[in-house]
């Protein structure tokens, strides 16, 4: 073998090695890499069910639980909705989610919300609305996408309030999605805009939820209906306390499927004339 071969097939071997030592220098970094996000999403979930976890058990039961009260208190607001098959009645609680209660009353009482539908109804959960994109077409395709917070735009514009993706969730122990509750609709956290659901389901949820996470109260009132998935996901800031049958006829509407193939689309949908504010809460001021 000739001097200049041999130092061919040294210098071939030499890479190889080079070339072994580099991956397997890349693959414990990526291994460290890949470890260290497994223990920051770790150290995330422990700390989001810790959060979840604050409230024992008998702290639940001593929390203010409104929704279950027939009685409207000086700290709550009232709302007629006026829809095309009649009225619902709603409370309000400002005392625990201000911003979406501010935000909803201050859109009826312009006008928002009127003539608008309910564009996405499904029976035996929920019926929603508040895009005022419905009041040009109730039939349009991609209704469901628009509509925005008062605080995006125009004169009450505050962007550390909203910056333009929507504003915060405002989740209380004392609010939950029973049926009849009225909720802010969202596209994930903190992106609140105008868009509102009322839970509509009549069925007996007790076993959907974990009944050391909830008041005793709550947990009963599950049994009458409601969307116990939806806590701590969305903003509870209402409740019906007269027209639940407007809500179920609208949630038994005949439906089709809407453009992400979703059988949800009323063929007749149901307007919302007006909102009509029947009283406000008092203030401090």
């Amino acid at each position: 073998m000739n001097k200049s071969k041999r130092w061919s097939i040294i210098a071939g071997v030499i890479g190889a090695i080079v070339i072994v030592i580099l991956v397997g220098w890349s693959l414990m970094q990526n291994k460290q890499a890949n470890n260290a996000n497994q223990a920051s999403t770790e150290q995330q979930s422990s700390a989001q069910s810790s959060k979840r976890q604050t409230e024992s058990k008998d702290k639940l039961n001593q929390e203010p639980l409104p929704q279950l009260s027939e009685d409207v208190t000086v700290d709550e607001a009232v709302v007629k909705m006026q829809t095309t098959v009649g009225d619902i009645d709603i409370k309000l609680f400002p005392k625990y989610a201000p911003l979406a209660v501010e935000n909803f009353i201050t859109h009826a009482q312009e006008g928002y919300y009127n003539n608008t539908s309910f564009h996405r109804v499904l029976k035996d959960f929920m019926i929603q609305g508040g895009d005022p994109k419905s009041a040009e077409d109730p039939n349009a395709d991609d209704l469901g996408a628009g509509g925005k917070s008062i605080w995006a735009s125009g004169m009450h514009q505050n962007h550390k309030i909203d910056s333009g993706n929507g504003f915060k969730n405002e989740i209380s122990y004392s609010l939950y999605n029973l049926r009849g509750a009225l909720s802010m609709a969202n596209a994930g956290p903190d992106t609140n805009g105008s868009q509102f659901f009322i839970n509509q389901n009549g069925q007996d949820m007790t076993s959907e939820l974990d009944a050391s996470s909830y008041p005793d109260k709550i947990v009963e009132a599950y049994k009458k209906g409601g969307n116990p998935n939806l806590d701590g996901n969305y903003t509870v800031f209402g409740q019906v306390t007269a027209g639940m049958e407007i809500v179920d006829q609208i949630a038994n509407a005949d439906v089709t499927t809407n453009q992400s193939g979703e059988s949800s689309k009323p063929k007749d949908p149901v307007k919302i004339n007006g909102i009509q504010v029947i009283q406000s809460a008092a203030t401090n001021e």
